[in-house]
Protein backbone atom coordinates (compact mmCIF):
# COMPACT_ATOMS: atom_id res chain seq x y z
CA UNK A 1 0.00 0.00 0.00
CA UNK A 2 1.41 3.20 -0.81
CA UNK A 3 1.87 5.53 2.71
CA UNK A 4 1.41 8.80 0.54
CA UNK A 5 -2.04 7.61 -0.79
CA UNK A 6 -3.20 6.17 2.48
CA UNK A 7 -2.34 9.31 4.72
CA UNK A 8 -3.92 11.34 1.57
CA UNK A 9 -7.20 9.15 2.28
CA UNK A 10 -7.45 8.95 6.07
CA UNK A 11 -6.58 12.74 6.12
CA UNK A 12 -9.68 13.46 3.63
CA UNK A 13 -11.84 10.36 5.83
CA UNK A 14 -11.64 12.47 9.04
CA UNK A 15 -12.88 15.63 7.57
CA UNK A 16 -16.40 14.03 7.00
CA UNK A 17 -18.78 15.77 9.20
CA UNK A 18 -20.88 14.03 11.96
CA UNK A 19 -24.04 12.78 10.32
CA UNK A 20 -22.69 12.33 6.84
CA UNK A 21 -21.48 10.43 4.74
CA UNK A 22 -18.98 10.02 1.82
CA UNK A 23 -18.54 7.40 -1.26
CA UNK A 24 -15.39 5.44 -1.80
CA UNK A 25 -15.44 7.06 -5.27
CA UNK A 26 -15.74 10.48 -3.93
CA UNK A 27 -13.29 9.83 -1.66
CA UNK A 28 -10.94 8.37 -4.37
CA UNK A 29 -11.94 11.60 -6.44
CA UNK A 30 -11.18 14.18 -3.77
CA UNK A 31 -7.46 12.68 -2.95
CA UNK A 32 -6.88 13.16 -6.66
CA UNK A 33 -7.66 9.23 -8.06
CA UNK A 34 -10.63 9.47 -9.02
CA UNK A 35 -10.52 5.35 -10.18
CA UNK A 36 -9.03 4.69 -7.36
CA UNK A 37 -12.35 3.56 -4.95
CA UNK A 38 -11.18 0.35 -4.69
CA UNK A 39 -7.96 0.83 -3.35
CA UNK A 40 -9.24 3.30 -0.91
CA UNK A 41 -11.79 0.54 0.40
CA UNK A 42 -7.88 -0.89 1.08
CA UNK A 43 -6.97 1.57 2.84
CA UNK A 44 -9.73 1.92 4.53
CA UNK A 45 -9.70 -1.88 6.05
CA UNK A 46 -6.30 -1.36 7.98
CA UNK A 47 -7.21 2.50 8.93
CA UNK A 48 -7.00 1.31 12.73
CA UNK A 49 -3.16 0.46 11.87
CA UNK A 50 -2.91 4.42 11.21
CA UNK A 51 -4.89 5.47 14.56
CA UNK A 52 -8.63 6.28 14.80
CA UNK A 53 -10.86 8.01 12.03
CA UNK A 54 -14.29 8.16 11.22
CA UNK A 55 -14.34 5.31 8.24
CA UNK A 56 -17.64 3.98 9.10
CA UNK A 57 -18.77 7.19 7.10
CA UNK A 58 -17.50 5.57 4.07
CA UNK A 59 -20.23 3.53 2.21
CA UNK A 60 -20.64 2.35 -1.18
CA UNK A 61 -22.17 4.89 -4.06
CA UNK A 62 -25.80 3.38 -3.82
CA UNK A 63 -25.80 3.61 -0.15
CA UNK A 64 -25.28 0.40 0.70
CA UNK A 65 -22.54 -0.41 4.18
CA UNK A 66 -20.17 -2.43 3.97
CA UNK A 67 -21.15 -6.35 3.98
CA UNK A 68 -18.59 -7.40 6.79
CA UNK A 69 -19.18 -4.56 9.34
CA UNK A 70 -22.34 -5.24 11.38
CA UNK A 71 -21.41 -2.28 13.72
CA UNK A 72 -21.36 0.14 10.81
CA UNK A 73 -25.13 0.76 10.53
CA UNK A 74 -25.19 1.18 14.33
CA UNK A 75 -22.55 4.16 14.27
CA UNK A 76 -24.17 5.85 11.53
CA UNK A 77 -27.69 6.11 13.50
CA UNK A 78 -26.11 6.87 16.66
CA UNK A 79 -24.88 9.97 14.53
CA UNK A 80 -28.61 10.81 13.21
CA UNK A 81 -28.83 8.91 9.77
CA UNK A 82 -31.65 7.27 8.86
CA UNK A 83 -32.15 3.92 6.26
CA UNK A 84 -34.28 3.49 3.64
CA UNK A 85 -36.49 0.74 3.80
CA UNK A 86 -34.23 -1.10 1.58
CA UNK A 87 -31.56 -0.23 4.48
CA UNK A 88 -29.42 1.55 2.56
CA UNK A 89 -28.35 5.04 3.34
CA UNK A 90 -30.12 8.09 1.07
CA UNK A 91 -27.41 9.59 -0.58
CA UNK A 92 -29.08 12.67 -1.66
CA UNK A 93 -29.85 13.90 2.09
CA UNK A 94 -26.39 12.48 4.01
CA UNK A 95 -23.94 13.05 1.41
CA UNK A 96 -20.68 15.10 2.18
CA UNK A 97 -20.77 18.28 -0.06
CA UNK A 98 -17.31 19.17 0.14
CA UNK A 99 -17.07 23.00 -0.80
CA UNK A 100 -13.31 23.05 -0.72
CA UNK A 101 -10.48 20.80 1.37
CA UNK A 102 -8.07 23.76 1.08
CA UNK A 103 -5.44 21.39 -0.44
Amino acid sequence: MDAEFAYLVLAIVSEIPRGNVASYGQIAKLAGYPRNARKVGKVLAHASFFGQFPCHRVIHSDGTLVSSWTEQQALLEEEGINFTHKNRVDMDKYQWQVEDLSR
